[in-house]
């Protein structure tokens, strides 16, 4: 008869001890954007969208370098607020992320980049269109929408050739992306062939107003054919409600923080029909439709909401990092960053490829309207 072999609690230790180390690796993913305030519903879409792709890497067993891999999405709510965006860049930096999604806004965005290129940790952001972001020089600084150069000028023209708009007028709420987005859509008017259109006045407000009254009532006075706003939906829902009390009857153009589920909340019947002209910083045509489709589905499904804007961006941008990761064999900043930079990811939201400062090549843009209090395709533009 054999002996039967006693071990030890400490051997026990010892010998598990001994087994091979790091045989699950985790790899943290920052969110950061404003799901706190009036932008919430933007804020919330974007953190869902990542927290769908880290989820789908984690049902999938995505590994690197031959390691099983737990990914984690690590959340932050900026507010909106450039200190509290700071605040939370850092906070992710400590918490160890080895990249981030964010931010939301480019008043946020513009100086939370600084304490993530100092920290060696890259960022994509899926919003943020502001072209300062990518002119700093950072290495770290990514996005997966078109900037505000594209968007002013698309807007510009659609204003122009498709609207057929002579006078018109301007307001922003002096926010990094408002007026950012105000100012290149201005240039777009004052380069058109022949002064096209003219420029009948430039009123500002705040991202937190509520009162439009007396910049209306001096638009008002100078019958302009389209109104441009440089904001969020939060704020022009309540503007276009007043110009329609004022009798103020132009056209209402603005950038992708309006184009939103929640306009038709906002707006009540001001909305009205082919009023309202909006954008979407991306856009995917033919058979890349049938991807978005399915996103969306999916999505509604898992969080029970409406898709906004911003949620298949993250996405994208959470799988792009991880293909990086894959690539390189590492989930090191320092190693995956300079893969990060030259990688081609075909995404829900089209093909993925950055430019040398990190903007997206061959970005294409999705002009909106609403209907019946719907939001409506237009046309894809590159």
């Amino acid at each position: 008869m054999s002996a039967v072999r006693l071990i030890s609690p400490l051997a026990l230790a010892l010998s598990i001890a001994a087994l091979p180390a790091h045989a699950q690796i985790e790899v943290k993913i920052g969110s950061a954007a404003s799901v706190s305030g009036p932008g919430a519903h933007q804020g919330k879409d974007t953190e869902n969208g990542a927290r769908l792709a880290i989820e789908d890497l984690n049902a999938k067993g995505v590994m690197i370098n031959g390691q099983k891999v737990k990914w984690v999405l690590l959340a932050e709510d900026d507010a909106s607020d450039p200190k509290q965006g700071t605040a939370v860049a850092q906070k992710l930096v400590d918490a160890g992320a080895v990249a981030v999604v964010g931010h939301l806004n480019s008043g946020t965005t513009v100086p939370a980049s600084k304490i993530y290129a100092a920290a060696g940790i890259p960022q994509i952001s899926p919003a943020t269109t502001s072209p300062v972001y990518t002119q700093q020089g950072f290495k770290t600084e990514f996005r997966v929408v078109a900037n505000d150069n594209m968007i002013g000028q698309a807007l510009a023209r659609y204003s122009i050739d498709t609207l057929k708009a002579k006078k018109i007028a301007v307001i922003d709420d002096r926010t990094a992306f408002g007026q950012g987005l105000a100012d290149q859509f201005v240039k777009g008017v004052k380069a058109a062939p022949g002064g096209a259109a003219l420029l009948v006045g430039r009123e500002y407000t705040t991202d937190k107003a509520t009162d439009f009254n007396a910049i209306l009532t001096r638009l008002r006075a100078n019958k302009p054919d389209v109104v441009f706003y440089g904001g969020m939906d939060a704020v022009a829902g309540p503007m276009l409600k007043q110009m329609k009390a004022l009798g103020l009857d132009a056209k209402f153009v603005s950038g992708d923080g309006v184009c939103s589920e929640k306009m038709p909340r906002l707006a009540g019947d001001a909305l009205g029909e082919d009023k309202v002209t909006c954008v979407v910083a991306g856009g995917v045509t033919g058979a890349q439709e049938a991807g978005m489709t399915a996103f969306t589905r999916r999505y509604q499904e898992r969080f029970k909401l409406p898709l906004q804007t911003y949620a298949p961006y993250a996405y994208d941008a959470v799988m792009v990092l991880a293909t990086a990761m894959q690539q390189a064999r590492s989930s090191k900043p320092a190693v995956f960053l300079p893969v990060l930079a030259k990688v081609q990811y075909h995404g829900v939201t089209g093909d993925i490829a950055f430019d040398a400062h990190g903007d997206l090549r061959n970005a294409a843009l999705t002009l909106y309207t609403y209907r019946q209090g719907k939001q409506t395709r237009l046309q894809v533009v590159r």
